[in-house]
């Protein structure tokens, strides 16, 4: 069943995780697990909605994951107020309008912390020029809502944008406010509050760190940018171009002069670093010139290849942020012959399920 928000259970469901992640993670002997709570309502910056199409009327649905059995959503008090605000305008627009509402099977909605707003509706069909006007009509009656709002229009190899495809997010982290481009259809943190307790947790776990930091699958560069304070240079990998571009974008937005993104994947990385092949991507990069004793890895849910573990454990600190703790603990297997855990950390990214996000920082032994 879609994520039930009950605030009133928050804070058993949080303990709960936190009882499990220490004893998923207790052979490997960590200090105390530092515990980030999430707001208990309105986290997601972002939600995704199937459309159902009965007659003249037309709502947003959700599918339970286990039985396939579709749920109707009116409101959904897990995402942010904006979009919550967004979702029953959005409809009125859609609704009477035959040229929007032809074939249209999905909505997605990307917010900010700071008030903006990405909308795109997907459909089984090609888009033309009446349903260029047309949205642009939706745009314009939002606006009188007081939402404003950029729409995207997806179809097979198709898309259009009416206004902008990101959104720029401001994050407080610390005594610091960064500057954020976060693109529609791309990977970005969903918890946004949570996404600054996690980056003020790796400033203050490297504070003190020396030399130059290395980050694999950096996406928007959301952690290099954060952490670039603490290292005298930080190089970053990210494979998705998307990402790198709004990588670029958020380097001179927030005036930074010390890092460097690099487009390769942490495999390909670890060949270049090994010797194993050369990359052009890497021409007027001198690798040698860096002295990084400290990695930062955000892998996907499957953890660090073998090689790429290999990798990491040559620097003398790692900086582990994972989505999924059973490769995590995997990884550790192999990471804890060599360093041990300084700072363990549980951020509650995705209140009311399974899903738990958890920070290590290791040391050298």
């Amino acid at each position: 069943m879609s994520t039930v928000v009950n605030p009133q259970t928050y804070q058993a469901q949080l303990d709960e995780k936190a009882d499990r992640l220490r004893e998923t993670f207790a052979p490997f002997s960590p200090p105390a697990l530092d515990v980030f709570a999430s707001e208990p309502e309105h986290y997601r910056m972002r939600a995704e909605f199937r459309v159902w199409h009965q007659d003249d009327d037309l709502y947003y649905i959700m599918f339970d994951q286990a039985t396939r059995e579709k749920y109707r959503v009116d409101q959904f008090p897990a995402a942010s107020r904006l979009i919550n605000q967004a979702m029953p305008l959005l409809l009125s627009a859609l609704k009477p309008d035959p040229v929007l509402r032809r074939k249209l099977f999905q909505v997605d909605f990307l917010s900010s912390l700071s008030g903006e707003l990405v909308i795109s509706l997907l459909y089984h069909r090609q888009l033309d020029d009446a349903w260029h006007n047309a949205v642009q009509k939706v745009r314009a009656q939002l606006q009188q809502e007081g939402i404003a709002a950029s729409i995207i229009g997806r179809a097979k190899k198709q898309k259009w944008v009416v206004g902008q495809d990101y959104v720029v997010e401001r994050l407080q982290v610390q005594d610091k406010a960064l500057v954020y481009q976060q693109v529609e259809n791309s990977f970005t943190q969903p918890n946004g509050r949570m996404n600054e307790q996690m980056l003020s947790w790796a400033l203050d776990a490297t504070r003190g760190a020396s030399g130059d930091l290395l980050e694999l699958y950096c996406g928007n560069g959301n952690f290099s940018l954060a952490l670039a304070a603490n290292f005298r240079r930080v190089l970053a990998t990210e494979i998705a171009s998307s990402s790198v571009k709004s990588a670029q974008y958020n380097i001179a937005a927030n005036g930074i002069d010390n890092v460097t993104i690099l487009r390769m994947s942490a495999e390909e990385f670890t060949q270049a670093m090994r010797g194993v092949r050369e990359f052009r991507r890497l021409q007027g990069i001198d690798l040698a010139s860096y002295e990084c004793n400290t990695i930062l890895v955000d892998p996907p849910r499957a953890g660090l290849d073998e090689e790429t573990v290999k990798l990491v454990q040559e620097y003398d600190n790692i900086v582990y942020i994972s989505c999924n703790p059973d490769t995590l603990r995997q990884n550790l297997e192999t990471l804890s012959q060599t360093h041990d855990i300084s700072r363990f950390a549980l951020f509650d990214q995705f209140p009311y399920t399974h899903h738990m996000e958890a920070g290590v920082y290791l040391t050298r032994k």
